[in-house]
């Protein structure tokens, strides 16, 4: 039998509402949000996964 590496690529999503200045401001906003871990994301937002087979291209 032969190896395979199969990547696995989850995802979550979560809409955050924030007052900003501009957009620039609301993405440095939300980012330090996560940062500090003010904005967790968890299993219930869970949106998607996906396989890759990986690096065995030539195998």
């Amino acid at each position: 039998m032969k190896k395979y590496r199969i990547k696995v690529v989850e995802t979550l999503s979560k809409v955050v509402e924030v007052e900003a200045e501009d957009k620039d401001d609301a993405f440095e906003k939300v980012e330090d949000m996560v940062n500090c871990e003010d904005i967790v994301l968890t299993a219930d937002d869970f949106e998607g996964r996906e396989f890759y087979l990986y690096g065995n291209e030539n195998q």
